[in-house]
């Protein structure tokens, strides 16, 4: 179809088109004037024969030639939008990435709206930024990303000045929201203070401290009589025993009373998971030692307790880095040198030295204390972590699969500045 018009068939033995009913002649004279008509008509069409065969007067008697050319068939136009179609959609995928992170540049941090909702206790420490802040609620659900609270306090003149203790926040609050909250000294608890998992006792009586308003030389001296709080006869400080969670006090409680609390709270734990009271001393070892080599998956918990307990039943080492790093001091470590974990005279070396270590290496928490007490089934005697970032943590049976795992690791650390800083 052409313009609309159907085009006669002209090949060799094709059938003469039937003509349009025309009007029949109303008188002799009439028809012949038709005939004559007629006739002139065939002799112009037939005429004057140009290159191509075509006549060069069609155009006379209101016959229009069109040029043609071959024509590309349906299937053909189809493919060639799809092949263009494609290629959009390739570009499209190739620049929505950088395209991406360079609008990301230009837009806001993710942000709550509102005060948010429910409750949360939230601790600023000594020395805490920043930096640290906006961490800390963002890891915690009450802000929705860092840079929106970071970014406030970095844009607010004057700079805020955050002040150590524990604060009534919410879930899901906004940076404006959760910056005046920290601001706000009716949402600060005078007699509160949060004790994370892991924490070792000087740090923790450091937080009580700086939660209560007790002098810390008089918690260091409470503590100092660990055998007035019923712990174990191996005892011989209050490590391990001061239970990681949040504690609110009323005012004029004592030093005493504070690290009683703990230790109840402690013992609360140990009951709930089934722990005979004989086996309070090494279950608490055996769990603050999980509590600092886990990552934050806290499905790992039972299976790294198993490794330990097969290495004990096996009489191998525990090989345990967070053991060697206690004893040299460092509580907010499990990196090691080679020259710490050959010192025997580390006592807490579990590399040079056989068994569990002299004591706790830390406060460890329910899910820990659970897992050192019904470890999960499995015949691991190693395990690493490989992502930093992530917790994944390989287990594994022998050294040549352990020795894998940790090549895992060491390319993840040299991946990045940042990664390599991790790895120290």
């Amino acid at each position: 179809m052409i313009g609309g018009e159907p085009r006669a068939d002209t090949s060799p033995g094709a059938a003469a088109p039937t003509p349009a009913a025309a009007p029949q002649p109303q008188s002799r004279r009439e028809a012949r004037q038709a005939a004559q008509r007629t006739h002139d008509l065939d002799e112009h069409l037939t005429a004057a024969p140009v290159k191509g065969g075509r006549s060069a007067r069609r155009a006379e008697f209101g016959v229009v030639e069109v040029e043609t050319k071959p024509k590309r068939g349906a299937w053909g136009c189809l493919i060639a939008l799809l092949v263009v179609i494609g290629l959009l959609v390739a570009a499209f995928f190739l620049v929505q990435g950088p395209f991406n992170d360079f609008m990301a540049r230009f837009q806001p941090a993710a942000d709550y709206e509102g005060s948010g909702t429910g409750e949360v206790t939230f601790m600023i420490t000594e020395g805490d930024t920043g930096t640290t802040i906006a961490t800390g609620l963002h890891d915690q659900g009450i802000t929705a990303s860092f840079d929106a609270f970071y970014d406030l306090v970095v844009a607010t003149s004057p700079a805020p000045v955050f002040h150590p203790g524990a604060y009534t926040m919410a879930e899901k609050m906004s940076s404006r929201a959760a910056l005046d909250a920290l601001l706000d000294p009716a949402n600060r608890l005078e007699s509160t203070f949060v004790i994370p998992e892991g924490t070792a006792a000087p740090e923790a009586l450091e937080r009580a401290a700086e939660g209560t308003g007790i002098p810390l030389a008089d918690l260091q001296a409470a503590a100092a009589d660990y055998g007035a709080y019923g712990l174990p006869a191996e005892a011989t400080g209050v490590e391990g025993f001061l239970f990681p969670a949040t504690y609110t006090f009323d005012p004029g409680a004592t030093a005493t009373q504070v690290i009683q609390t703990m230790v109840d709270r402690t013992f609360q734990a140990l009951t709930s998971a089934g722990v005979d009271p004989a086996n309070y001393w090494n279950t608490i070892i055996l769990a603050s030692i999980v509590q600092r080599e886990a990552g934050s998956d806290q499905n790992d918990f039972p299976k790294i307790a198993r490794v330990f307990q097969n290495r004990l039943d096996q009489g191998m080492n525990l090989q345990s880095d967070a053991t060697v790093a206690y004893g040299t001091g460092n509580t907010h470590t499990v990196w090691t040198t080679d020259e710490e974990r050959a010192d025997a005279s580390n006592l807490y070396n579990t590399y040079a030295n056989p068994g569990l270590p002299v004591g706790p290496i830390g406060n460890p928490g329910d899910v820990a204390i659970a897992a050192a007490q019904t470890p999960a089934d499995g015949p691991w005697l190693f395990f690493v972590p490989i992502n930093l970032d992530t917790g994944e943590t390989v287990f594994s049976e022998t050294v040549d699969q352990h020795d894998a795992a940790v090549q895992q690791l060491q390319d993840w650390c040299r991946a990045s500045d940042e990664n390599a800083a991790r790895c120290e």
